[in-house]
């Protein structure tokens, strides 16, 4: 049985990643990408589906974990009567190999410890051959191998490796585990404790060059940390999480795969990462969403995989019972070829925003938004899938509708502010047309922005309608929404996405709050001028973190744990950006008001 979500810590080298739960076990691991089939996949399922447990043997009264500032080096202490052991859990950054270090530290006493390693290739799916070659353990199946180096002597036991050994104060156990391709030679192996040394020193000297955020620095500083750490260095894709399949209900089956590249992480990132002084990321980003999106732009998907593919076929793993008994679960994702015409306004505010911060220009991203505009004027006014990805059918999404005129809003800002070319006047009369749509169908009768057009249904998503600056927050239709979002759609202060139902997204089950949501309702009271407010929620938000700063997609305030994939990007995005706003002498959200 998988550990609480909230257990859970991760490791990355920027180009896959792993999940340490706080009793040691590694319940998840993808190599040599983010998107690749798990070779742990215990979180899934059970142990047998694959993990890597380093513990002690006799009985823990106390664990503390932490990451070493400003890095993903995890450093977990297990105490217990014969003494107290660390853990030190990496995955080096830019070295010769893809690998997964431990490093075993006897801190006092001498503790007995134990190594449980269950490998299983593809998703708990396939048992590799293991075999001895110079002292190494080797794992093969297809094009898969894993090699374990470490002193400590090991033993199979029912297609498990399993160590018994000591660990005395003063001393240390390392171990690596490498990914290669079998086909060819391991890659040398690592020097445990100078790799965990490097790896801790390459993520200081990244971290420390955030900007100071007023009070939450160091909150924000930790989430950056995470965005880095989802962040495929080889193209500069941000994957939304590191997970598959987690649930948004225990035992539901809205599970989807999160580790690929949503274009609508564009803006957010693109901010946070600005915001932060982290220009070079931003850049890297802007350049993948232009490889990604090229060439026909009406053929421009929502999500592409960490280094643009298109093709990200959904399939179930029957074999998986799921988090806790959440079926089915999935690896690709369906979405990928919906029509949601939010994205289109979310690339060109990315490509205003990285213009307004001061990365360089870039001829083809400018043709790049204009072709985008040439598609959205004839597709705007169609029914979309909307922002939430629904498979119910498509409707004509308010929020969707906003978005498109975000789009057009930045074509024009560009122009104007640079000198860029573009029809400014057509542009112009197609703003405003559309901005005439969405007040004419897209609010009620009482003032109050709905789901979508006709509709009574309420949606956090229109959140976002000051925040862009498609109205002001002092507009009546602004305050109107909040107040029936707080009424309607917030539980103990954290938001929902929209009242989940099979009538209204076609989906069965039910869902938690949505954290980025409740990020935003933060940044309107802000903007509605209820700084304490804001400032209040956002300590609520906080708060809920794990041990190691980390959130996920959605959390339940009744049972207050959890759910959904981990850690969401997302997440912690908006965690970011609401500290920049929050920060901000007079509450304004830069999106709104790009003066930079």
């Amino acid at each position: 049985m998988p550990l609480p979500i909230e257990d859970y810590a991760l490791l990355s080298d920027t180009e896959s990643a792993a999940l340490v739960g706080r009793d040691g076990s590694i319940d998840w691991l993808t190599f040599p990408r983010f998107d690749s089939p798990a070779c742990f996949a215990a979180l899934l399922g059970a142990a047998d589906h694959g993990h890597w447990q380093i513990a002690p043997a006799t009985a823990v009264r106390r664990v503390e974990r932490r990451y070493r500032p400003g890095t993903l080096v995890l450093e977990t202490v297990f105490h217990t009567d014969e003494g107290s052991v660390a853990v030190i859990d990496c995955m080096p950054l830019r070295g010769r190999a893809l690998d997964l270090v431990r490093l075993v530290e006897g801190r006092s006493g001498r503790v007995p410890m134990r190594m449980d390693l269950t490998v299983r290739m593809d998703y708990g799916s396939i048992v590799p051959w293991v075999r001895r070659i110079d002292g190494d353990l080797v794992f093969v199946a297809g094009p898969d191998a894993l090699r374990l180096r470490t002193p400590v002597e090991v033993r199979g036991e029912d297609f498990t490796t399993i160590a018994d050994f000591a660990v005395p104060e003063g001393t240390r156990v390392p171990f690596d585990l490498v990914w290669y391709r079998s086909h060819l030679s391991p890659p040398p192996a690592s020097d445990v404790p100078t790799a965990v040394e490097a790896t801790e020193r390459w993520w200081r000297e990244w971290s420390q060059r955030c900007r100071t955020v007023g009070p939450w620095t160091e909150e924000v500083r930790q989430s950056l940390v995470v965005l880095k750490g989802l962040t495929y260095a080889p193209t500069g894709g941000l994957v939304a999480a590191a997970t598959t399949s987690l649930p948004e209900a225990i035992g539901g089956g809205r599970n989807w795969d999160y580790r690929f590249c949503w274009l609508r992480d564009a803006t957010f990132s693109l901010l946070a990462l600005m915001d932060a002084g982290y220009t070079d990321e931003a850049r890297a980003w802007r350049d993948w969403l232009l490889r990604a999106v090229a060439g026909r732009p009406d053929q421009v998907q929502i999500m592409y995989g960490p280094a643009g593919e298109q093709r990200l076929t959904e399939l179930e793993l029957g074999w998986l019972p799921g988090y806790e008994g959440s079926r089915p679960v999935r690896s690709g994702n369906g979405a990928h070829d919906q029509l949601q015409i939010d994205v289109f306004g979310e690339v060109l505010d990315a490509l205003h925003q990285a213009r307004v911060a001061g990365i360089e220009p870039d001829a083809e991203a400018w043709s790049l938004a204009k072709a985008l505009v040439g598609v959205l004027e004839r597709c705007w006014s169609e029914p979309d899938d909307g922002i939430w990805e629904v498979r119910g059918g498509r409707r004509h999404f308010t929020h969707s509708k906003v978005m498109a005129w975000v789009a057009v809003d930045r074509a024009i800002r560009s122009a104007e502010r640079f000198g860029v070319p573009g029809p400014l006047g057509r542009w112009r009369a197609l703003r405003e047309e559309i901005r005439a749509d969405v007040l004419a169908h897209g609010v009620n009768d009482d003032g109050v922005f709905v789901q979508s057009y006709g509709s009574r249904e309420l949606d956090a998503s229109l959140l976002m309608v000051p925040l862009i600056g498609f109205l002001p927050a002092s507009d009546p239709r602004v305050a109107n929404t909040v107040a029936a979002i707080e009424r309607e759609l917030t539980v103990d202060s954290f938001v929902y996405r929209y009242r989940s139902h099979p009538d209204v997204d076609g989906l069965e089950g039910g869902e938690g709050t949505f954290l980025m949501c409740t990020f935003w309702m933060a940044d309107n009271l802000a903007m509605l001028g209820r700084v304490e407010e804001a400032r209040e929620r956002f300590r609520r938000l906080l708060a809920i973190r794990n041990d190691v700063g980390l959130l996920a997609e959605q959390y339940d305030p009744v049972a207050g744990r959890m759910l959904g994939n981990f850690p969401q990007a997302f997440s912690h995005v908006s965690l970011v950006n609401t500290a920049t706003t929050l920060a901000g002498v007079d509450g304004t959200h830069r999106r709104a008001d790009d003066t930079g």
